[in-house]
């Protein structure tokens, strides 16, 4: 269930400046794109952190580089500033320290970034107090992503390039193995494919259903299908989570399983949070390989089914993470095609599905610009008709691949989703 994943996520900041006005988990890590030109020295400049030898050695520890490394443009880096729900009080009360002096330096130490531009809001306005890690006692810095102070390690990805290739055919099914390309209308796209849940988590159930329900399943059965239309046309798709038995599959009821594993062969984590740090971070590490060979359109496409009350109708609704434009501009792409679709086959019921701005962690930490596709409610009578036949999956997955690719077509031929 998508909400009750992302309701106890916060939204953080921006990848280039703090999103002021939004919560935030104490203790979390600033992060940052380098900006074109950016070394190391010169980025701890803009933050002020370039006097103090401790600030670069927690950096290079921070993002396991090493000294003279080159930064890479537009790659997320993260600072050793600690992140604080300022609590409209005083600093000392915010971060739990009486030291009047300690909270006098960080004061001054705000006012002098924002002064100085590099961040846009008054902490005393946005609620976000910046603490340098020198403030902060017994912090053990190391080279991983850390929420809430809790360290969770990097996924290792291959290090050779990826060849081009039609990648996906062991897990499509014997029955829909891709045999050829249609064309190469998308060649140089790179898609990446995520199925919300899988292994330990289910996501979202029906257990009042004739057989229950599980969101992992539909979700990842309609990336798939996804997954074999884009590469139909020459794109490159990285299918995030696998499932080695599933394939695409025809029936209403699909039995609800617990071996997806990540894209690389990982078994998924148990625990939430380390489960969407480990896509992102396979998916910010393949985009990097990519961008390196010259790849520039990259998108992201998480599809899930929503979980709400037995009598709740929803129509497909998409979320963008409302500080990247193109994020919006793909989630108001896809939406506008579901639009027209339903003037087509379903001219006597208004479209009601919706852009939502959502400050979902895999919305704002994939490097490539991210939509969250919500298929329908999983609980609802009227909406199972949109995902229980396997005809409406596929028509599914082709509207989605034709709201990715700006193409709509006429597809008369298109099975028609039962209203809902």
């Amino acid at each position: 269930m998508i909400k009750s994943i992302f309701f106890t996520l916060i939204a953080l900041f921006s990848l280039s400046m703090m999103m002021e006005g939004a919560s935030i988990v104490n203790g979390e890590y600033h992060q940052v794109k380098a900006r074109k030109g950016d070394g190391i020295t010169k980025l701890l400049q803009r933050y002020e952190l370039h006097r103090d030898s401790r600030f670069r050695n927690s950096f290079l520890k921070l993002n396991n580089i090493k000294e003279n490394q080159y930064l890479i443009h537009k790659h997320l880096y993260t600072l050793p500033i600690r992140l604080y729900n300022y609590d409209g009080k005083s600093i000392r009360s915010t971060i739990g320290d009486k030291d009047w002096d300690k909270a006098i330096r960080i004061k001054k130490y705000n006012e002098s970034i924002l002064a100085k531009g590099s961040r846009s809001t008054h902490y005393s306005k946005s609620k976000i107090l910046w603490v340098p890690i020198s403030e902060l006692a017994n912090i053990k810095l190391q080279p991983a992503v850390l929420i809430s102070g809790a360290v969770i390690k990097p996924v290792k990805t291959e290090a050779k390039p990826p060849k081009e290739r039609i990648a996906l055919n062991s897990i499509y099914g014997k029955s829909n193995k891709l045999k050829r390309k249609k064309d190469n209308s998308l060649k140089g796209k790179v898609y990446y494919i995520i199925s919300g849940h899988g292994g330990p988590d289910p996501g979202a159930q029906c257990k009042t259903c004739e057989k229950t329900l599980c969101e992992d399943e539909y979700a990842y059965d309609v990336s798939l299908r996804l997954a074999r239309k884009l590469e139909e046309h020459g794109a490159i798709v990285e299918m995030v989570v696998q499932d080695k038995n599933d394939g695409i599959r025809n029936g209403s009821y699909l039995p609800c399983d617990k071996d997806e594993r990540l894209a690389n062969g990982d078994k998924l984590p148990a625990n939430q949070m380390k489960r969407l740090v480990q896509r992102t971070n396979y998916i910010n590490r393949k985009h990097e390989t990519y961008s390196k060979r010259g790849f520039k359109d990259q998108v992201v496409v998480s599809i899930h089914v929503d979980a709400n009350s037995k009598s709740t109708q929803q129509d497909v609704f998409f979320c963008y993470y409302r500080h990247s434009e193109k994020s919006r501009l793909l989630a108001r792409q896809i939406r506008n095609t579901f639009a027209e679709k339903y003037k087509e086959h379903q001219s006597n019921k208004a479209y009601k599905g919706y852009l939502h701005e959502r400050g979902i962690y895999v919305l704002r930490k994939t490097n490539p610009p991210a939509v969250l596709i919500e298929l329908a409610n999983i609980n609802n009578p009227y909406n199972h008709k949109r995902i229980l036949p396997s005809a409406n999956r596929q028509a599914l997955a082709k509207w989605i691949f034709e709201g990715l690719t700006n193409n709509v077509r006429s597809a008369k031929s298109d099975q028609i989703i039962a209203s809902s």
